[in-house]
């Protein structure tokens, strides 16, 4: 097998090096932004499913949540603000148990 330098110094694929469709994308432009009008499809039960099997029938363990994760990032000023807006979620679900096992211990 030939090193990454070698065909890159091979006259045939030197301009692969230079052109910038052969450039790896930029981490930070990888995932589209939106803005908070959309927020609500990383936490809410209408956008998740969960899949058992792929495209190819083999076996998996992940949810679309996920995939959106993958692909979709908030924008600056709007990652703040999920960021405490799934806190008070948390909250609100914690605080939603306690009161229904206070509920079940009183009857």
């Amino acid at each position: 097998m030939s090193s990454q330098e070698e065909i890159l110094s091979d006259g045939r694929f030197s301009c692969v090096a230079r052109d910038p469709r052969f450039w790896e994308m930029p981490e930070k432009e990888r995932k589209v932004k939106i803005d908070k009008r959309f927020r609500a499809m990383f936490h809410d039960k209408k956008f998740k499913l969960r899949y058992t099997v792929d495209k190819r029938g083999r076996p998996v363990n992940y949810t679309s949540t996920e995939n959106l994760r993958k692909f979709y990032a908030l924008s600056e000023s709007d990652s703040d603000v999920s960021e405490s807006d799934s806190k008070e979620l948390t909250v609100k679900k914690k605080k939603k148990k306690k009161a229904k096992a206070k509920g079940e211990a009183d009857p």
